[in-house]
């Protein structure tokens, strides 16, 4: 059979606002029994027709049939394989499937009164979702216990949204109210607390050496990794080439090293760092030789400057995501004005991401959104920009979208389970309509999603989140204001 859709939902029933999401989701699971469902109650499904970029290679090739059962795949070819019965996609020439991407630096933190950034649960797992996103790691959370309680939900198929990577809180002063009399006894018992609670990956922002140091090998004593947003190395910020020494999984927007020299902050002596200098270089490779991921995350640092770039051009309408109550308050807000030394940050990484990948590092660079939004664009979305940043830095299509799935795939430890569509790992994948490798812009033009083996219409996704971000009325809107204290 073809996949069902979801037919429009009455206009009768779009009010109130929280109503919306619940018609839309009900529509979801009405839609051929696509949503909640656990992948071991979904029926065999087979994907024929289109294309496929599986992320073994740099190339499409025809789609031999991929089987999906129990949420996992089974079969590329459909042939060995009793389906009778089985739920049959059918695509269109113009279709290509692509493994689920992976999001290492999603946040889900939003600050659209300037008063502190809250944790946005309604709609983004939907939204990210939606954008072909299956993966999604948290990068510190500011409501880590509410952070637990969604990823919870989603795991045991009560909601809909990515397989969520929780990171618990930050540790370092960039967490609020943060203990600055701290000690590597306390950052382990610490860290012990948030492993028994499901943390599989940390991240450090702000930390002083000899915590980040007990950090990590805390960390790696529950077989979990560690990421951080460092520093030059002044004042008491760690530069990301010491980290590497003690051993840190993952770095954040930097790489560090001597282009990073430790009489400036990480901010003001970045935009005179060139990649043809030989630091770049020892940089470059202390990376490849200690196998680091580098998360980029180039167009975070875009959203702050001029922005005049196609990559931030208006795609989509944010506005339509947002409760009528956050959409009245935003359109009174005067967005921030560029900086320029964030713009000259964005164009700097450009040259650098392009340098560190010819310098054989294209293995191990990941792909991270980093964008808590303050109301003018939304995270999700962010995955398509960052993937548009890569290509505009000069990076190929394909290898883009190796780094967006599976290299952080591997940066996190799933390499075996995610990342690529081959038979035996997960099925987490999405369907576009237009050739990425042709323009990566294509990947944008998400239909379906796959996560866990459920099916589901990005359109319908789309729907559900439509309406739900934000506070419903000015009582409401306390709760995105928090108390950050002193």
């Amino acid at each position: 059979m073809h996949v069902l859709f979801c037919p429009s939902v009455p206009a009768a029933l779009m009010t109130p606002v929280r109503i919306r999401p619940l018609v839309a989701l009900l529509c979801i699971l009405l839609a051929g029994g696509l949503g909640l469902e656990t992948a071991r109650s979904q029926p065999t499904t087979v994907f024929r027709g289109g294309q496929l970029f599986d992320a073994t290679d740099t190339t499409l090739t025809d789609n031999p049939g991929i089987v999906v059962r129990a949420g996992k795949i089974v079969d590329r070819g459909a042939t060995a394989l009793d389906t009778t019965g089985a739920r049959i996609v059918r695509l269109e020439a113009d279709h290509v499937i692509l493994p689920g991407l992976v999001d290492l630096h999603a946040h889900y933190a939003v600050d659209f009164f300037g008063a502190g950034r809250v944790e946005e649960t309604e709609g983004y797992p939907l939204l990210y979702l939606a954008n072909g996103a299956t993966t999604t790691f948290t990068a510190g959370e500011m409501q880590p216990d509410k952070m637990r309680r969604v990823r919870r939900a989603i795991a045991r198929g009560d909601r809909i949204g990515p397989h969520m990577l929780t990171s618990g809180p930050y540790f370092g002063k960039a967490r609020p109210g943060w203990d600055t009399t701290r000690t590597p006894a306390s950052i382990r018992r610490e860290v012990d607390r948030w492993a028994a609670r499901g943390v599989e990956h940390f991240k450090a922002k702000r930390l002083q050496a000899e915590l980040l140091r007990a950090l990590i090998d805390q960390a790696h004593r529950h077989g979990a990794t560690v990421t951080g947003h460092l520093g030059s190395g002044s004042g008491q910020s760690v530069n990301p080439r010491t980290a590497i020494d003690m051993g840190i999984d993952r770095i954040e927007h930097f790489l560090g090293g001597a282009q990073l020299p430790d009489t400036a902050g990480a901010y003001d002596a970045l935009p005179t760092a060139t990649p043809d200098e030989p630091a770049f270089d020892r940089i470059a490779r202390h990376f490849r030789e200690h196998n680091v991921y580098f998360d980029a995350t180039i167009s975070a640092y875009g959203y702050y400057g001029t922005r005049k770039s196609n990559v931030y051009a208006d795609w989509p309408d944010a506005q339509q995501y947002f409760t009528p109550y956050l959409r009245s308050v935003l359109a009174e807000e005067d967005y921030q004005e560029a900086v320029p030394r964030f713009q000259r940050i964005f164009e700097v990484k450009l040259d650098r991401i392009k340098a560190f990948y010819e310098a054989g590092g294209g293995g191990l660079i990941t792909l991270g959104t980093d964008h808590p939004s303050w109301g003018e664009y939304l995270a999700p979305f962010g995955v398509h920009r960052e993937l548009q940043a890569f290509v505009r830095a000069g990076i190929p299509e394909a290898a883009a979208l190796r780094i967006a799935t599976i290299n952080g795939a591997r940066a996190v430890g799933r390499g075996d389970r995610l990342g690529t569509l081959t038979v035996g790992k997960w099925a987490d994948l999405f369907v576009v309509r237009g050739n990425p490798l042709a323009d990566i812009r294509n990947t944008r033009n998400v239909e379906w999603v796959m996560v866990r083996g459920e099916l589901h219409r990005a359109g319908a996704l789309r729907e559900a989140a439509r309406g739900t971000v934000g506070p419903d009325d000015a009582a409401a809107a306390e709760a995105f204001k928090p108390d950050r204290g002193p």
